[in-house]
């Protein structure tokens, strides 16, 4: 390589003598930079040429002339990564070019004396610099011929060590291991494989694995093996039974694994077993306990919903039938008996349930509690559900004998039958249960089949119940008020509080859709409060209006759970006195039913009330079976007529029975100091004839239907008045 092309530049040229060097360093890493393998940038490496350049150029002029210094400057080529022989080449060619002319001595040197003394100096580098290449060479073969006999040596005391480790594992593992060939011919077993089998090494060693086969294996399992064989995998892993010499089980999670030789070509099969045969004896003793019900060895909840999900999932054609039992009056036998008795009494009753499903298409379970459940499937569901509810209550009809007692057992049956695929298992227990509660509610001792419709009024029923106690905290709930008329002047006396839920999905709901439901659930309290408060303070409201309105009363009805809540009396005291209401602009009515053969303690309470001068009217009256004698107990001031009494009056003439009947009901109230309200009128023809008769009020929707309150005075009554 011929050195760059540079303008020369007299030795006595511009610049000073470090300025001079630093041009020849320059040319110098220019010329050899590009055949180095040097990790430094070519700045950082000019940087390293420098102090050699400073070390030619002494030596170029010192006294006596010595060239050693430019052997180290050709090692120390070497030494940063320039040892290709282009890299020596163009360094020769700078220095012979450019060394005299940029790092000329003192002039008293002749020309002829520097250049003889570069050429010695390019000698001296040339030597230095293939000195030290070849001792470097020498050096890295060395260092290659060591690590090679290291890893030989390393290697050999690997092998050692590791056939020294398999044998101990194969030895003394606690797992049982084999090796066969290809073709299954078992080579060589442990200790621990031949205790697995029996104890026998030679029972192991002249079996093939082909003949380790058991009737519980599934197909995968020699699908994979004939994978393995044939090279198409490397291993795999399933749990196995094999059969021993003496015909017991031994169960194992087997892993086969193949052995390949250098050239990757399938040599072995090893087999690693671990003995898992108590395990699986205790997770069936487990899965049992989990899936059967103790008291009575039926299967419980989980198995039968496993089984429900199943019979659900069946393909097209397939159908379910399930009968949901529950006893009728068990309650009874715990309570009179004793809780022994009763699981004595389940025990018997699950085996007279397990006699009915013998079929493999039949199961019976436990629930819970005195709660069982039949199942049968197949195509033909819709006669066999029937037919099997109908035998279970056979099988319940004879008398159970328990401690000396002879016990009638009788149940309520819900059926639901079906195609598989169209509902969930919660759907068809759901709706099973609604069933068995009609069965129930109808007598029980008998079954009833499920009806969709009866089913999604239950759900809404159900629906209504879990949304009560957040409708009130909503504010979902208002009141509308229906006018209480005085027959005798035809003015509004007062109003009847009647509530309303205004659900956000069922619109506006009358009392008769969640009244009860309330009673139910307890909630009937604090609405009944809420009631009371907002009706009285309407009235206190209208009062407030001016003499116009009158002394209007507010009649609010009670519900029986009221009637017995110790807070009664307190409540409405409060309410009164916050609102600023007089106690005898309230009238608390009471249905006769709820009075029916009510005790002191039950009537105290509205004593209490009446001696403060609330009215109490007993409501619904004549649709009960209560003696008229009572009256003289009860603390009422007031009779309500039942509308039935009021719709023979309807008809032109009025039947002349209902007239008698309604005649005698107010001459009693009369002579008993009572007032009499009639509910249902729709006619003026009613209204008159009720007025002759000697009712005091009435309402109804011939004078107005329940509406807000702004609406009361707003009402045409000037008709009713006549």
């Amino acid at each position: 390589m011929k050195p760059p092309t540079e303008a020369p530049v007299p030795a006595d040229g511009p610049g000073s003598p470090d300025d001079r060097l630093r041009r020849f360093a320059t040319i110098w890493s220019r010329a050899i930079f590009p055949a180095t393998s040097t990790s430094m940038s070519r700045t950082e490496f000019e940087q390293y040429l420098l102090p050699l350049a400073r070390e030619l150029r002494t030596a170029l002029g010192a006294r006596p002339f010595d060239p050693a210094p430019a052997q180290r400057v050709g090692a120390a080529l070497v030494e940063a990564h320039c040892t290709d022989t282009d890299a020596l080449t163009s360094t020769l060619g700078v220095v012979d070019a450019y060394l005299v002319l940029y790092c000329a001595p003192d002039p008293a040197l002749s020309t002829e004396d520097c250049m003889a003394r570069c050429a010695r100096l390019q000698h001296a580098l040339a030597a230095g610099f293939a000195r030290a290449l070849r001792e470097r060479t020498l050096a890295e073969q060395e260092a290659i011929a060591r690590s090679a006999l290291s890893a030989r040596t390393e290697a050999e005391e690997a092998l050692h060590a590791s056939e020294a480790r398999f044998r101990a594992v194969f030895e003394g593992a606690a797992v049982g291991i084999g090796i066969a060939d290809l073709a299954g011919n078992v080579l060589v077993v442990n200790d621990r494989l031949t205790q697995m089998f029996g104890g026998v090494e030679r029972e192991v060693r002249t079996r093939n694995v082909t003949q380790w086969a058991h009737p519980e294996d599934s197909h995968e399992t020699w699908r994979l093996y004939g994978e393995l064989v044939r090279g198409e995998r490397d291993h795999y892993r399933v749990e196995k039974p094999f059969l021993r010499a003496d015909g017991t089980v031994l169960w194992t999670n087997l892993t086969v694994s193949l052995l390949r030789d250098a050239e990757g070509e399938p040599k072995y099969q090893l087999s690693v077993m671990e003995d898992i045969t108590e395990r699986r004896l205790l997770n069936l003793r487990l899965r049992y306990e989990a899936t059967h019900d103790a008291l009575t060895g039926l299967p419980n909840r989980t198995l039968f919903f496993e089984r429900l999900e199943k019979a659900l999932s069946a393909g097209p054609g397939q159908r379910f039938g399930l009968c949901y039992l529950d006893l009728d009056g068990f309650k009874a036998v715990n309570d009179s008996l004793g809780h022994s008795s009763g699981d004595r009494l389940l025990v018997e009753v699950a085996d007279r349930l397990q006699s009915c499903a013998t079929a493999s298409s039949e199961m019976v379970a436990r629930l819970g509690g005195d709660e069982f459940v039949a199942l049968t499937t197949g195509p033909d569901t819709q006669r066999e559900a029937v037919e099997l509810a109908g035998r279970i209550l056979a099988a319940l009809a004879t008398p159970i004998s328990l401690d000396g007692r002879e016990i009638v057992v009788r149940g309520s049956i819900g059926i639901v039958e079906g195609p598989a695929g169209e509902r969930d298992s919660a759907e068809v227990l759901r709706s099973a249960d609604i069933t068995m509660y009609r069965a129930k509610t109808a007598g029980g001792n008998r079954y009833e089949l499920a009806d969709p419709e009866a089913d999604a009024r239950a759900i809404t029923r159900h629906g209504l119940t879990t949304a009560l106690p957040t409708a009130l905290e909503r504010g979902e709930f208002f009141i509308e008020y229906q006018p209480l008329v005085h027959l005798g002047n035809g003015r509004v006396n007062g109003a009847e509080a009647l509530v309303r839920w205004s659900h956000p999905q069922h619109g506006v709901l009358g009392p008769d859709r969640f009244i009860p439901l309330a009673e139910h659930t307890g909630l009937i309290v604090p609405l009944g409060r809420w009631v009371l408060q907002e009706a009285v303070r309407q009235a206190r409201a209208w009062q407030e209006r001016g003499p116009d309105f009158g002394p209007l009363r507010i009649n609010v009805n009670l519900s029986p759970c009221q009637l017995s809540h110790p807070g009664l009396v307190s409540d409405t005291v409060e309410v009164l006195e916050g609102a600023g209401l007089a106690p005898g602009s309230l009238c608390l009515e009471v249905t006769e039913s709820a009075l029916i053969g009510a005790d002191d303690d039950l009537l105290k309470p509205l004593r209490q009330l009446a001696e403060m001068g609330i009215d109490i009217a007993l409501d619904d009256f004549g649709t009960g079976y209560s003696n008229l004698a009572n009256l003289r107990r009860l603390p009422v001031s007031v009779l309500k007529l039942d509308r039935s009494f009021t719709r023979g009056m309807q008809q032109h003439p009025a039947d002349p029975v209902d007239l008698k009947i309604v005649k005698g009901i107010v001459s009693l109230a009369h002579s008993l100091e009572l007032a009499v309200t009639v509910e249902g009128v729709e006619t003026g023809t009613q209204a008159e004839q009720l007025r002759e008769i000697g009712c005091d009020t009435a309402q109804g929707w011939y004078y107005a239907r329940p509406g807000p309150p702004e609406q009361l005075h707003a009402l045409a009554l000037v008709d009713a008045v006549g």
